[in-house]
């Protein structure tokens, strides 16, 4: 555990981000190798399916982990308080209201899957794959929940170490199983979608039994385990605000994918590999967010306004440090990045590719500062200004979309995201300034 209501700050920030980072790493590689194999070993047909299908499971995905999120902080408030009986109610509490959440999820997503990826006009001969893989997908989303909340309380009594080991043991098993059954047991996107529950389902069953040998302020016995109504109410309210505002973004790639797709299979592929380049370049934005709400959390809840303060500000400069990193390392690797996602066959996709990362790699500038400043509204439980300003964000996206990629193709996609983050900043800058002076946190 670590205590972040005392010592320095800025290396507290970085010791307690770069597991974070590396987590949600192993957490990409589930889909970033299953979009590998799959179009390399299936075709390019399977890897516009796998393609089009992740925005609607990342939907869900980070539904969760908002409800996570939200859970995270009141966890990390108790943390700092020292209300231990307040922490453990918490933690059993957001476990037994997601037990029955992601099984409904599993439920719906099975008999919906089709549905879903006919009304964003995927090409009949994607179809099956996506519908396939969707719902094998749907049934880990248990997995997903019990490991994400069992992290979150982790993070939230300073553990940030302990879930990134096993998401790394849990992501290997996935690496291998994806080559038995892509590579060699040909078993398509039915085997890359099987090997992903059975990781997540590792790294759920990982973090339980160490929290249960070796964590005892988070062990709950029999009698923990009921849903206190009135932190249900309280986690509901953080955390459906959070998870809305984290829906926000697949939600706007499936407009986005819908303006895409009638463009044809090799456009859907070159987008499906380009959005695996962003979402490792934009993690370890989300993750050094995610290490700013809990130190700001912790300390608002020790009531400590000069380490808020402090630690806000080192926040936002180890946000600018990791973009002048991932600039620099995407602009000399933009072509490698792209030719792990097709084969020699498809080679053609790679320039598209190339031309946009050129683009992003300076735009991403934009999300550091995004993320820097909604890790901050987070940590003091102020989740409304996350929300709105994300919604600002993929609405003026979505609609620059619509009005240049018919115009400029995939490079459309590019300008259309900086225009949106642009618009995010001038709502959250303002209101910043505004909230600080009346929370007696700007002089």
């Amino acid at each position: 555990m670590r205590d972040m209501t005392k010592g320095s700050i800025f290396p507290q920030l970085i010791r307690f981000s770069i597991p974070l980072i590396l987590g949600n790493f192993f957490q990409l590689t589930y889909n970033a190798v299953d979009s590998i194999i799959v179009g390399r070993f299936v075709g390019e047909n399977a890897l516009a399916a796998v393609g089009t299908a992740n925005p609607v499971m990342n939907i869900v995905i980070l539904g969760i982990t908002g409800i996570c999120i939200g859970a995270s902080v009141l966890m990390s408030q108790f943390f700092g308080e020292g209300d231990r009986e307040k922490l453990k109610k918490e933690v059993a509490t957001t476990l037994l209201f997601g037990c029955y959440f992601s099984l409904a999820i599993a439920v719906l997503g099975t008999v919906f899957s089709g549905k879903i990826l006919e009304l964003l006009r995927v090409p009949e001969e994607a179809l099956g794959y996506g519908t396939l893989y969707l719902r094998i997908i749907f049934w880990g989303m248990p997995f997903t929940f019990f490991y994400n909340a069992v992290a979150a309380a982790l993070r939230s009594v300073g553990d940030s170490k302990t879930p990134v080991r096993f998401l790394a043991l849990a992501s290997g098993i996935n690496v291998c199983l994806d080559l038995i059954f892509g590579a060699i047991l040909h078993w398509g996107v039915f085997g890359a979608a099987f090997s992903t529950v059975i990781a997540e389902a590792a790294s759920a069953i990982f973090c339980v039994v160490y929290v249960y040998r070796n964590v005892p302020l988070l062990q709950l016995t029999k009698k923990d385990l009921r849903i206190d109504k009135d932190m249900l109410r309280e986690t509901l309210q953080q955390g459906a605000v959070t998870a809305l505002q984290q829906a926000c973004q697949p939600i706007g790639k499936l407009l986005i994918q819908g303006m895409i797709n009638p463009l044809g299979v090799s456009t859907m592929a070159a987008f499906n590999a380009v959005n695996r380049g962003d979402d490792f370049a934009f993690t370890p934005e989300q993750s050094i967010s995610s290490g700013m709400m809990t130190f700001i959390a912790q300390n608002r809840g020790a009531k400590n306004k000069e380490r808020v303060k402090k630690g806000f500000r080192a926040g936002l400069l180890l946000e600018g440090c990791y973009w002048a990193f991932i600039c620099i390392f995407i602009l000399i690797f933009k072509e490698p990045v792209m030719k792990l996602f097709v084969s020699d066959g498809n080679a053609g996709l790679v320039p598209i590719g190339v031309k946009y990362l050129s683009l992003m790699a300076f735009f991403y500038l934009m999300p550091a500062f995004t993320n820097g400043i909604q890790g901050f509204f987070r940590g003091m439980g102020n989740m409304s200004i996350t929300l709105i300003s994300t919604i600002i964000q993929i609405s003026v996206r979505v609609i620059f979309v619509w009005l240049l990629v018919p115009v400029m193709g995939m490079t459309g996609v590019a300008f259309a995201s900086l225009i949106g983050w642009a618009c995010m900043l001038l709502a959250e800058v303002p209101y910043y300034f505004w909230y600080g002076k009346k929370n007696e946190l700007l002089r």
